[in-house]
């Protein structure tokens, strides 16, 4: 890896708030160099003014931009160890509610972006054989959650693309973590999500409760960014990542759940399940 006087490289992806600032302001304060982008122009003098490191104006739905962005990047800082795919947004909505292009916005921006890329990292992690690849998932990228479908099933995305990535790299030296936030006080739930109208009333039993409770907990979240930002800090140091990270009591407590049912869905089924073969 890039060591040296400032550390190892990394390019992190939305660093002009929440978690990706959090991530940024963590790395430069334990030694490491910073590549950052952000969506504007304005995003990047703010970040520089902050911490007086680099950002790149990256829309994540321009694929075709993203080699010449990685370039910038190590022109900037030298060759990247470390890539976190931080930036991303939510969605709200049912799915009989919600249009089809919030969807595509969703897995354009969560799932199609950050491939793109690890696939431009990749090739200089494969000929150094070593880096780490970070993907900022969420809690509900491994259990469905009411309201947030096309988010969750983004998320989920991006952790299989995660685990199946990682078990073809890491034999070239190169690991790959899923980081699954629980709720952290940002604006994921406030100008980082889109919400789809309400227009059927069946769900009004089920869709108004979850939307209020989300405004009601906007900005009022429990999980302290800085305190995940620890955490990935504490993952990049060490030789041998997992290849999930849950962050927060309430993605451990969904996680461990999730596993309770699945476990005892298999339990019921298996039987039948295992009568298929010829």
């Amino acid at each position: 890896m890039s060591e040296g006087a400032g550390g190892r490289t990394l390019l992190i992806t939305g660093v002009g708030s929440g978690l990706g600032a959090a991530f940024a302001r963590a790395a430069l304060a334990a030694g490491h160099q910073v590549v950052g982008t952000v969506r504007s122009e304005a995003g990047a003098a703010a970040f520089t003014a902050a911490t007086g490191a680099r950002a790149l104006v990256l829309d994540l739905n321009d694929v075709a931009a993203i080699p010449g962005i990685v370039a910038q990047a190590e022109a900037l800082a030298g060759p990247i160890d470390i890539l976190i795919n931080n930036a991303g947004f939510g969605h709200e909505g049912s799915l009989e509610e919600s249009p089809l292009d919030a969807l595509r916005r969703q897995l354009d921006v969560n799932v199609v972006g950050p491939v793109a890329l690890m696939q431009a990292v990749l090739p200089g992690m494969r000929a150094r054989q070593c880096g780490h690849i970070v993907n900022i998932t969420s809690m509900a990228g491994s259990t469905g959650l009411t309201g947030v479908s096309f988010y969750c099933g983004a998320k989920f995305a991006l952790e299989g693309i995660s685990e199946a990535l990682g078990k073809e790299v890491r034999p070239l030296g190169i690991m790959v973590t899923a980081f699954a936030p629980g709720q952290f006080r940002t604006d994921w739930a406030g100008r980082s999500l889109e919400r789809s109208p309400r227009t059927i009333a069946d769900y009004d039993p089920i869709m108004d409760p979850q939307r209020a409770f989300r405004l009601a907990r906007s900005g009022k979240q429990p999980g302290d960014p800085d305190k995940a930002a620890a955490l990935l800090m504490q993952l990049i140091a060490t030789p041998n990542p997992p290849a999930r990270l849950f962050a927060g009591p309430d993605a451990l407590a969904l996680a461990s759940q999730k596993l309770k049912r699945v476990q005892a869905e298999i339990s019921a089924w298996e039987e039948a399940g295992r009568a298929t073969d010829f």
